[in-house]
């Protein structure tokens, strides 16, 4: 996985390898290189910048994706100072796909909720490749009413290629999970906080994505549905998902625009792969403004709000 590079980044990876190799040469041959270190690393950040400010929105959907970037519990382990994180829904399983628990941010003690995906096959296994059973929706739900009982803020972070589409996820009832999970997040009266840390595609993403405000990273997506199972629909080619992906208008800017994201939240240079630091910290910033502002507002307002943001989302002829 720490190996896999994206088309547009390769001529980005050959400039620092090129640094790198400069930098252990005059270290080890006592070479002075400097002159012509500073001149790549130039070149470097000029083409950080050319690259990633002019991606496609399929090239941003790779991004979203890509198998280096941090998940839930890389930001959890970066901006808490304690997470506790809770198990089960208390009718058949532990869903490993999503985390739950509580934490303390700057002394602040909140509910994280989020999708979590694997960075290695094994683990990928054991996390269901982010994509949660009906069980884990269950579970959020569980920890999101503790939240309302304690009346302690919920932060849900977003990062899924869809809620797990097999038979006995079905039997379980997938769709009903779902959907009671967007009637009780609507009425939740503590302030809620979404962020789409990644992909957020369809039911999987919205089954604990319903809340006061909706904040997405610099390079990522939302949307009913993936480029790829859009594609497979209208061309019946899963291979033109860069097409749909433009059609579709899936990505942070595109939402914004739409008047559905409240917040675009800049990712470090290169994307927020290329520093995990850098992006947890400016990520822990955004949630605590987001939450001081949010507990400003007094809760009847808050949830009438809530319920209004969403009935406005969309639009239609008759």
């Amino acid at each position: 996985m720490a190996g896999i590079i994206l088309d547009f980044e390769k001529p980005i990876i050959e400039l620092e390898r090129k640094i790198e190799e400069m930098r252990e040469l005059s270290a080890a041959d006592g070479i002075d290189l400097n002159q012509e270190i500073e001149r790549l690393g130039e070149k470097l950040n000029k083409s950080i910048e050319k690259i990633y400010s002019n991606l496609s929105r399929w090239q941003r959907v790779q991004l979203a994706r890509h198998p280096n970037r941090p998940y839930t519990m890389d930001y959890v382990d970066r901006i808490a100072s304690d997470f506790i994180e809770l198990h089960g829904d208390r009718y058949f399983a532990d869903d490993k796909a999503i985390i739950a628990g509580l934490a303390t941010i700057e002394g602040r003690k909140i509910v994280i909720i989020g999708h979590q995906k694997g960075k290695n096959t094994k683990d990928n296994i054991y996390r269901n490749f982010g994509m949660p059973h009906p069980e884990g929706y269950r579970k959020a739900l569980r920890v999101m009413k503790l939240a309302e009982k304690f009346n302690k803020p919920i932060v849900s972070l977003i990062d899924t290629p869809g809620a797990y589409p097999g038979i006995g996820a079905e039997e379980r009832g997938q769709a009903e999970a779902i959907a009671n999970n967007l009637f009780e997040m609507s009425k939740l009266r503590v302030p809620v906080l979404i962020i789409i840390i990644g992909e957020g595609a369809s039911g999987g993403a919205l089954g604990i994505g319903v809340g006061d405000r909706i904040l997405l990273l610099e390079n990522t997506w939302y949307s009913v549905i993936s480029p790829e199972g859009c594609a497979s629909i209208l061309y019946r080619d899963a291979g033109k998902a860069p097409i749909a992906a433009e059609a579709m208008k899936v990505t942070s800017m595109d939402l914004k625009n739409l008047g559905i994201a409240d917040e675009i939240i800049s990712e470090p240079s290169g994307g927020a792969h290329r520093n995990y630091d850098k992006m947890a910290e400016i990520l822990k910033d955004v949630i605590l403004r987001n939450l001081d502002d949010l507990q400003k507002i007094p809760i009847n307002e808050l949830v009438e709000k809530r319920i209004a943001k969403y009935s406005k989302m969309g639009s239609w002829d008759e």
